[in-house]
């Protein structure tokens, strides 16, 4: 109980600007409803008749997708390896590794494709960069953390034969961590759809480019048509992720 009115209240001394908190202006929201009440009976008027312009854009967009977590896939096996304790001894390397995975996953991936569009123009290719290195932060930090965790009475036995770093990880490691490394591929594709959507508002390709500029145009109607279609899609692939899931666990 003690715990929970602590968190209670450093909550609303956040909100109190007197003391540094950040400034909530409710009296802004209560007088301005209107305005949001007329953009959500926009949005549920989706115009159906813009749907064939959405497809090209839509299918860039699952493109991004694809090719990032692809490319994450084959790249985040070596740098998972390096990043995990049980099968990565050297500290010198295993600190360089997770250092610098650290590093990406600390900078927010609009600011990956704002730097990217600006190295090499607007279009799909910052969009698949900023896709891959979101991925590769994610499953290196997730999959070899769960390798720190496990048991490993089977690589101690590698060892006590003799065999090396590298022939104990592909015989046993990699064996055991298919299912772990399946499972976070199949996820990092599913962020990927709702993210490339997001990125495409700073230029970085895919239907978010369509979808910041009917916004610019106010076109609610527009813009709730390519949110319905972003909706299916993510629960679509989600579905799809959960039955290869059961196949390959």
């Amino acid at each position: 109980m003690l715990i929970v009115s602590a968190i209670a209240a450093f909550t609303i001394a956040t909100c109190l600007p007197a003391i540094g908190g950040i400034e909530l202006d409710l009296a802004a929201i209560a007088k301005h409803w209107r305005n949001g009440v007329t953009k959500l009976v926009q949005l549920a008027q989706p115009n159906f008749a813009f749907v064939p312009r959405t497809l090209a854009p839509l299918l860039e967009t699952l493109q991004m997708a694809l090719v990032g977590a692809a490319a994450a896939a084959l790249c985040s096996i070596p740098l998972t390896l390096w990043a995990a304790a049980p099968t990565n001894p050297n500290r010198v390397t295993r600190g360089v590794v997770r250092t610098l995975n650290n590093v990406n996953r600390a900078v927010p991936d609009l600011v990956f494709a704002t730097v990217l569009v600006a190295m090499v123009g607007v279009g799909a290719l910052p969009g698949v960069i900023t896709l891959f290195l979101f991925n590769i932060g994610i499953v290196v930090k997730l999959v070899s953390e769960a390798i720190d965790a496990a048991d490993h009475r089977y690589m101690e036995a590698g060892r006590a034969a003799g065999g090396t770093q590298f022939q104990i990880n592909r015989a046993t490691a990699l064996p055991q961590a298919w299912p772990l490394f399946a499972n976070q591929w199949l996820y990092a594709l599913e962020l990927n759809v709702r993210v490339s959507a997001i990125l495409g508002i700073v230029g970085a390709g895919g239907i978010g480019r369509l979808l910041d500029e009917r916004r610019g145009f106010y076109a609610y109607s527009d813009v709730s048509v390519i949110i319905l279609e972003i909706l299916v899609v993510v629960i679509a692939i989600e579905v799809l992720s959960n039955l290869l899931r059961r196949r390959l666990v």
